[in-house]
């Protein structure tokens, strides 16, 4: 078993030792001041020397059933029986201790929201940390708990305490989750100068010695995972000023090109939208207006008795208006740039969708739809109007001939008129 220093003092990070084992690329030595991954927290990094070597650690881990804690080397580890000096990655450690410490806080913030919002999961590998919260917390419910916390953590000198208790006498401390740890259990707690606690929790993680140290804590979204399971994404410590920081310089920059100061943002910016939505309802409309004009200057041509018009465009944002312009009783045919294509008629008998996918499918296109107006995408745009033209030609009203079964369905029987 490896003696775990991180426990005798958490922000110590150089330490002496000898290696005990060694498994490939990995050395577990007799003590150790790199913590080992678990819990959803990472592993310690930082790097191992020795007379005459050194080696960085690149990720650290624990061996439940032996106690050793294997440290993983990027370079050969030295011998077993090696004397070794120790150091861990201050920036590494330091961002997961806030990391972690910011879940406790955070996840307490909401239970005293409200009680219903227990945690289920947590996640804190990267920057952005999950807590997995039951309960169904509202945005309202999100605010509530990121004020608790900031007035909390701005008005309260909390400071760290790790008891190692009985399980026998969890009881006395009332800590937030039920823990499935027997026999003894260690216990992180957040307590105020007049012995308050705000947060306790059984916990074998690493934390900063004052919560203030952990903040700012920032929610940055909140996402259902199912029905009464939210993931709440947060930030804490560094991490989060260092986001914090890099947002509000490009709201600043943003703030400058539209010559507002950033609190009149929000402001501008709705301005701005609403001037969108203008111009596209404006740009909707001219382009409807285009689309008819092209349509009613295209030349008719009659296919099988059905009088048909064929535009090309030079914009595929014309194709859907031209489609919808389709005069009645007769049928549209557009090409757009990019093979883009389409159909359409307000004919019953013709079947768009059905005429438009066949022809596409034996040219190795892509496309179809419903029966007044279809769309796709062709390989061969110069031979499009004909390939369709000639789908027509050999349609008729009455039946489907044998010779072509690909056509069943494009056209709807015409009634008979015989008597």
């Amino acid at each position: 078993m490896t003696r775990a220093l991180y426990y005798e003092d958490g922000t110590h990070l150089t330490f002496d030792s000898v290696v005990n084992d060694i498994n490939g690329s990995e050395v577990a030595l007799d003590a150790t001041a790199f913590y080992p991954e678990g819990g959803g927290q990472n592993g310690d990094a930082g790097c191992l020397t020795w007379a005459g070597g050194t080696a960085a650690v690149l990720d650290t881990r624990k061996d439940k059933a032996t106690g050793q804690i294997w440290h993983l080397l990027k370079d050969p580890p030295p011998p077993v029986g090696t004397p070794v000096a120790g150091q861990v990655g201050a920036a590494r450690r330091w961002r997961q201790m806030q990391r972690h410490s910011g879940e406790h806080l955070l996840a307490q913030a909401f239970r005293r929201v409200n009680p219903a919002f227990s945690v289920a999961a947590v996640g804190m590998r990267n920057p952005e940390c999950t807590l997995d919260l039951e309960g169904d917390p509202a945005e309202i419910h999100v605010q509530a708990a990121e004020a608790l916390l900031r007035e909390t953590l701005g008005r309260t000198d909390l400071t760290l305490e790790t008891p190692t208790v009985s399980e026998d006498d969890l009881h006395l401390y009332a800590p937030r989750r039920e823990t499935k740890v027997r026999g003894q259990v260690r216990l992180v707690i957040f307590r105020d100068g007049a012995g308050e606690a705000f947060d306790v929790s059984a916990c074998g993680g690493l934390h900063v010695p004052r919560a203030s140290l952990a903040a700012p804590v920032v929610i940055l979204r909140t996402e259902r995972i199912r029905a009464g399971l939210t993931r709440v994404v947060f930030m804490a410590g560094e991490e989060a000023a260092e986001y914090l920081t890099r947002v509000y310089e490009e709201a600043r920059a943003l703030a400058q090109g539209f010559s507002v100061p950033v609190d009149r943002l929000p402001e501008r910016v709705a301005a701005v939208m609403a001037e969108r939505d203008v111009l596209k309802a404006e740009a909707a409309a001219l382009r409807d207006t285009l689309a008819g004009a092209l349509l009613g200057a295209a030349p008719i041509e009659i296919v099988n008795g059905l009088p048909v018009r064929c535009v090309t465009l030079d914009d595929v944002a014309l194709l859907l208006p031209t489609l919808n312009a389709v005069p009645d009783g007769e049928v549209v045919l557009a090409l757009a740039p990019g093979g883009r294509c389409g159909m359409a008629t307000p004919l019953a008998d013709v079947n768009a969708g059905a005429v438009l996918g066949a022809v596409l499918k034996a040219t190795g296109g892509k496309g179809g739809g419903k029966p007044a107006i279809a769309q796709g995408t062709t390989p061969q745009s110069d031979g499009f109007f004909a390939a369709v033209n000639d789908a027509l030609s050999v349609l008729v009203f009455q039946q489907v001939p044998e010779a072509q079964p690909e056509m069943v369905g494009m056209l709807k029987p015409k009634p008979s008129n015989e008597a």
